[in-house]
C-alpha cells in the first residue's frame, strides 16, 4: 500500500486494520488507522475493495491475513485466530438500504439491538424514543417499514445503527437510495450526529466513523480525511480540503471535476508517457525530474477552438469532441483522442458558455466527432506527485 498526503493525526490510533483479503481476480491489501472521533471518507471506483472493507471491519469477512483492533480491543488477528462476531464487535451499520425487519414497528426495530445486548424492555424502548426524535421520526415510532418512505426508513436505519452505542459507524453509501429530496436533509442530520451534537447528551463525543460513498459533497460535509482506493490499494489519503482540490488519481480529480493528465516531472512541468510536454506550475513539494507526476487544472480554464491558436504560451492539443452536456450556467465539452493522438486526451473536459459553443458551430451543428483544439495556459496548471 502507498499513500501520498498525510495520514491521520499523530495521536493514539482508535482504530487500527491491516487486512489482505484474496478472490479469484481481485486482492484487497490495505493498513489503515483511524483517530478517535475522525470520520474517514473512503473513495473509489467501483471494485476497488470498499465494500470488502467495510465488511472485514464489521466482521463479516475474514481476511486472508489481517488484525483489526477497535479501543484497544482485538477483532481480528488472523495469526492468533481471533475473530469476534459481527454482533458483539461494537460496531454499527448503515448501508444504502435501510433493510427493517418488515414485521417489527420502527420503535422496535431501534430497540432490537439494545435488546439483544441484555438491555431491559423498557430501557431499550426508552433508548429508541429518544433516538427517533433525534432522527425526527419519532411520530413514525408505531409504523412499520412498508408504512415509510424511503428517506424515513433511512433515519429509522440510522437510528437502529446508533442504539447500540456502537465505538465505529460504517456507512456504506447510506444516500445513495434516496431521492433529491430526501438525500440533503439525511446529510444534514448524518453530520449533526458524526459530529456529537446531540442524542443521549449535547455533550455526546464525536461519532469515529468510515463512510463509503460516489458523491463528493457527502465527502466535503462528514469527512475529516479522504481516502481514495484503486484496484484493492489505498492509493491517496489526506485531509479532505487537500485531496479534492489538489488530487493526484485519476478518480479523485474525476470526482472533484477536476482534469488529470498523468506522466513524470521535467522542467517546467511535466512529460506524459507519449512524450508531450505539458507546461504547468510546480505545487511547491519539490518535484524530481523523473518521478511520477499529475498535472491538474479545472474544466474553466480550457479554451476551446476550431483552429489551432497562437499568440501567448499555451498548452494545446487536437481532440475529438465525444460529447456535451449542460453544467449550469456553462456546457461542459468532453474530448476524445483524434486518430493516432495521445491517450491522455481521453475525459478532458472544457467549460464554456453557450454563445461560444454557438461560435464553435458556426453555420453548423457543433456535434460528437468534431475536431476541435482545446488550449490552457500554463499558469493555470499544477503539477503533483502521482498517487503511487
Amino acid at each position: 500500500m502507498s499513500t501520498t498526503h498525510g495520514a491521520a493525526d499523530s495521536a493514539e490510533p482508535f482504530l487500527e486494520l491491516t487486512a489482505t483479503v484474496r478472490r479469484r481476480e481481485f486482492t484487497l491489501d490495505v493498513s489503515l488507522s483511524v483517530a478517535r472521533g475522525e470520520v474517514v471518507a473512503v473513495l473509489g471506483p467501483n471494485g476497488s475493495g470498499k465494500s470488502t472493507l467495510l465488511g472485514v471491519l464489521a466482521g463479516l469477512l475474514r481476511p486472508d491475513v489481517g488484525r483489526v483492533v477497535l479501543a484497544g480491543t482485538v477483532l481480528t488477528d488472523t495469526a492468533a485466530g481471533v475473530h469476534v462476531p459481527t454482533h458483539h464487535r461494537g460496531v454499527g451499520l448503515l448501508a444504502q438500504q435501510a433493510l427493517l425487519f418488515p414485521h417489527l414497528t420502527a420503535l422496535a426495530n431501534v430497540a432490537f439491538g439494545p435488546r439483544c445486548h441484555g438491555v431491559g424492555r423498557r430501557v431499550a424502548a426508552e433508548r429508541a424514543g429518544r433516538l427517533l426524535a433525534e432522527v425526527d421520526v419519532a411520530e413514525l415510532a408505531s409504523r412499520r417499514p412498508s408504512q415509510l418512505s424511503g428517506g424515513q426508513a433511512q433515519r429509522v436505519a440510522l437510528a437502529r445503527a446508533l442504539a447500540g452505542q456502537p465505538e465505529l459507524l460504517l456507512l456504506d453509501e447510506p444516500l445513495a437510495a434516496l431521492d433529491v429530496d430526501s438525500a440533503p436533509a439525511l446529510r444534514g442530520l448524518l453530520r449533526r450526529v458524526m459530529r456529537g451534537s446531540g442524542l443521549d447528551s449535547p455533550d455526546s463525543p464525536k461519532t469515529t466513523g468510515l463512510l463509503v460513498t460516489h458523491d463528493v459533497l457527502d465527502a466535503l460535509v462528514l469527512a475529516d480525511r479522504v481516502i481514495v482506493m484503486t484496484d484493492g490499494s489505498i492509493v491517496e489519503q489526506g485531509r479532505t480540503r487537500d485531496v479534492l482540490t489538489r488530487p493526484r488519481s485519476p478518480f479523485a480529480a474525476r470526482i472533484a471535476g477536476l482534469n488529470l493528465v498523468p506522466g513524470v516531472g521535467s522542467a517546467g512541468g511535466l512529460r506524459t508517457a507519449d512524450g508531450t510536454a505539458v507546461a504547468g506550475q510546480d505545487a511547491g513539494e519539490g518535484l524530481a525530474d523523473g518521478s511520477a507526476a499529475v498535472a491538474v487544472f479545472p474544466p474553466s480554464a480550457v479554451a476551446v477552438f476550431r483552429d489551432r491558436p497562437d499568440g501567448s504560451p499555451r498548452n494545446v492539443v487536437e481532440v475529438r469532441l465525444a460529447g456535451m452536456e449542460p453544467r449550469g450556467e456553462v456546457i461542459r465539452l468532453r474530448a476524445e483522442p483524434v486518430d493516432g493522438g495521445p491517450p491522455w486526451v481521453a475525459g478532458l473536459a472544457a467549460d464554456v458558455t453557450p454563445a461560444a459553443v454557438a461560435d464553435l458551430a458556426g453555420a453548423e451543428v457543433l456535434a460528437p466527432g468534431a475536431r476541435l483544439w482545446f488550449a490552457v495556459k500554463a499558469t493555470e496548471v499544477q503539477v503533483h506527485a502521482a498517487a503511487r
